[in-house]
């Protein structure tokens, strides 16, 4: 815990704290955690175990199973490409290798400044729409590769 700072292990505590008289309240702590810094690492899960008493084993399953979760701080723009069946089949794989090929980072990765994360993601609900692309929660129809780079671009001047 030596690295967290004294106001954030604060901030956890409240959070935790919120959720005292619930069952179950992981998912609700992780997810205000989430939100909060935008990443869960080990530091702050073993916070999370000594509060609740639920083991860290669970929590790190809970935090890498569910992809909204992250351990790594997340870039300022989340590039998420759906590779579902319906995207991956109208040429969504070409699409995220025209991410990672422009970010020159692979799914998974943050790039170097900090603007974009990339993420595989696989079904987004928008299969009519495929190849669909989100970013920061909104949602582009039917990308194709010539999309890819004025996107990136307008992401990177502060658009939306």
């Amino acid at each position: 815990m030596a690295h967290l700072q004294e106001a954030a292990v604060k901030q956890i505590n409240e959070i935790c704290d919120r959720y005292l008289d619930e069952e179950t309240p992981l998912m609700m702590i992780l997810s205000d955690i989430q939100k909060e810094y935008g990443y869960i690492p080990l530091e702050v899960q073993e916070l999370v175990s000594e509060r609740t008493g639920i083991s860290v084993a669970e929590i790190y399953g809970v935090v890498t199973f569910y992809s909204f979760f992250s351990l790594k701080p997340k870039g300022k723009n989340v590039v998420g490409c759906c590779l579902g069946t319906a995207c991956y089949v109208k040429g969504a794989q070409n699409v995220i290798d025209k991410f990672s090929e422009i970010l020159g980072i692979k799914p998974g990765e943050t790039s170097e400044d900090g603007l974009f994360t990339l993420d595989a993601l696989r079904c987004i609900g928008a299969c009519g729409i495929a190849p669909a692309v989100q970013i920061n929660g909104t949602v582009y129809p039917k990308m194709s590769v010539d999309q890819v780079a004025p996107l990136i671009e307008k992401y990177k001047n502060g658009g939306e």
